[in-house]
């Protein structure tokens, strides 16, 4: 059975092994409406070990929520890295949710205080429950508050949460929500920021999940100034996310200010948290190495 624990030992193991993960490749796709789709192609391969070839196959499509499905749809191939044989095919969504929280959980291991009991999320789409679940793998969480613009929507993951023991406040006033975490961890498509850095307390850590095109963001300029940053990998994340690109743009950060990635804090090259009050920072944008771990920990379990 996947455990978050499992998956997100199996992510550190992975950013610190020998894996070839190619810059991906995104199609875009405009909609009748007017609107814009994504198509990604992420392939990754190890080359070193047991050797295994992967590949997902991405849709975006924001106006799925309008409909009530959800709004990222894939396919996960896996290979074999000896013969090239297909081992395994999975839903790319239920592995996309599973690794991009652990990925979150991941960073939070290194950059939440030890001691951070009161996790916010904010918004309450498909991936809310994973970033809840994981990161109470990782941190000593009590505390659960739960924001999303559609209070209903809310209400139905609050009760989904409810059912696995987890017991979420659900916050109307979210400066209030933000103020209050020791944690914030935002899953959204929001094209305007929903987190200021002014509503954060000396010590928070903000997990920015969501936001993954260039015209989106989920927090301010002054979170970005008053945190230490960090991010999944630095290859990609100054280029695909607008909370990051958007401050490098407008010189509110440069380069050097991204403090370190996965592979950094994971390879012990780089520090996360040095200080109590500090607040910290860590944009995910997603990279093929995290599914390729995943799959390739739900392969080896199955034998």
């Amino acid at each position: 059975m996947l455990t978050h624990e499992a998956l997100i030992d199996a992510l550190a193991e992975a950013f610190r092994a020998d894996i070839t993960v190619p810059e991906k490749i995104a199609h875009f796709i405009t909609l009748p409406s007017g609107s814009e789709a994504k198509v990604l192609l992420m392939p990754a391969w190890s080359n070193s070990g047991e050797r295994f070839i992967g590949c997902k196959l991405v849709n975006v499509f924001p106006e799925n929520a309008k409909r009530g499905m959800p709004s990222v749809l894939g396919t996960y191939v896996l290979m074999s890295g000896d013969t090239g044989e297909t081992l395994a095919v999975f839903d790319g969504a239920a592995l996309t949710a599973w690794r991009t929280a652990c990925a979150s959980a991941l960073a939070a291991r290194y950059l939440a205080r030890e001691d951070a009991s009161h996790l916010l999320m904010v918004g309450a789409g498909a991936l809310a429950p994973h970033l809840v679940r994981a990161h109470r793998a990782v941190r000593p969480i009590a505390r659960v508050t739960l924001w999303n613009r559609t209070r209903s929507r809310a209400v139905s993951t609050a009760f989904a949460l409810s059912a696995a023991g987890i017991e979420p406040v659900i916050a109307d006033d979210l400066e209030e929500a933000v103020r209050e975490a020791d944690i914030v961890s935002c899953a959204t498509l929001s094209e305007k920021p929903l987190v200021l850095g002014a509503w954060l307390k000396k010590g928070a850590h903000l997990d920015l999940v969501g936001a993954f095109t260039l015209k989106t963001r989920e927090a301010d300029d002054n979170a970005i100034r008053r945190a230490r940053v960090y991010v999944d990998s630095r290859a990609t994340a100054p280029k695909g996310s607008g909370d990051i690109a958007i401050p490098l743009r407008k010189k509110i950060i440069g380069l050097k200010d991204i403090q370190g990635d996965l592979f950094e804090l994971c390879r012990g090259t780089r520090k996360g948290r040095k200080r109590k009050d500090e607040i910290t920072l860590f944009k995910s944008t997603g990279i093929a190495l995290e599914d390729l771990a995943a799959a390739t920990l739900v392969w080896n379990g199955l034998k």
